[in-house]
């Protein structure tokens, strides 16, 4: 155990000196989150939320879901790209939890990437989890439609598509498609009343939402 406990330590100053060194994407965000696990590592088998500004920005994640082991990992507005090219080795992985959600993909579709991209990604990032963790079960959480991003809607639908037809047998996981949950009664649009002023991230009311989709899937 006292090894392991060392390893740990050392791979937590070799990670802080390569994102100094190449000045990795959001590389406060994961170096915060080293130091909060060399204080308190979080223990296997739990449910891991990782992705983007969404999952950040989910400020009541934990208590929404107080009886479980939720372990919350947004970072900035990171792509999927960049969780495939950078982050795993750090919050994914060494936390071997039993199950995974992923919000991920909408900002590298405002980034200009078409649809099939992120599908590649994602695929990358399956084959990456399934690989090192066979036995954990991978939630994809759909990407959604904001209204500020209303030029791209096409391609969402489209990446969602792809990564829901990828997964359909593939084991241990699941496309969650929480699109339907913030549509606006009566339309094929999101409802602006659950977004922030910003209308990109998501109010409390759009997270009651999504929540309850999730809610039986985390239990």
């Amino acid at each position: 155990m006292k090894s392991k406990l060392l390893l740990f330590f050392l791979g937590c100053i070799f990670a802080s000196n390569v994102f100094a060194q190449q000045g990795f994407p959001f590389d406060n965000e994961i170096r915060a989150f080293k130091h909060q696990d060399s204080l308190s590592f979080p223990k296997p088998n739990g449910i891991l939320f990782i992705g983007s500004s969404s999952i950040r920005l989910w400020a009541d994640l934990e208590q929404r879901f107080a009886d479980k082991p939720i372990i919350k990992r947004g970072v900035g507005g990171s792509t999927i790209a960049q969780l495939v090219d950078y982050y795993t080795p750090y919050i994914l992985f060494p936390y071997q939890p039993r199950k995974i959600f992923i919000y991920a993909g909408e900002n590298d579709i405002a980034d200009g990437k078409p649809a099939a991209f992120v599908s590649e990604e994602f695929t990358k990032l399956w084959e990456m989890i399934h690989q090192k963790l066979p036995g954990t079960e991978i939630y994809y959480m759909s990407i959604k439609p904001s209204p500020v991003r209303a030029k791209y809607y096409a391609e969402v639908a489209k990446a969602n598509e792809l990564i829901k037809g990828y997964l359909q047998n593939k084991p241990h996981s699941h496309f969650v498609n929480l699109v339907p949950a913030i549509y606006k009664p009566g339309t094929t649009g999101p409802d602006s009343s659950l977004f922030k002023s910003d209308y990109l991230h998501l109010n409390p009311k759009g997270y009651d939402k999504w929540q309850a989709v999730l809610q039986p899937l985390v239990n």
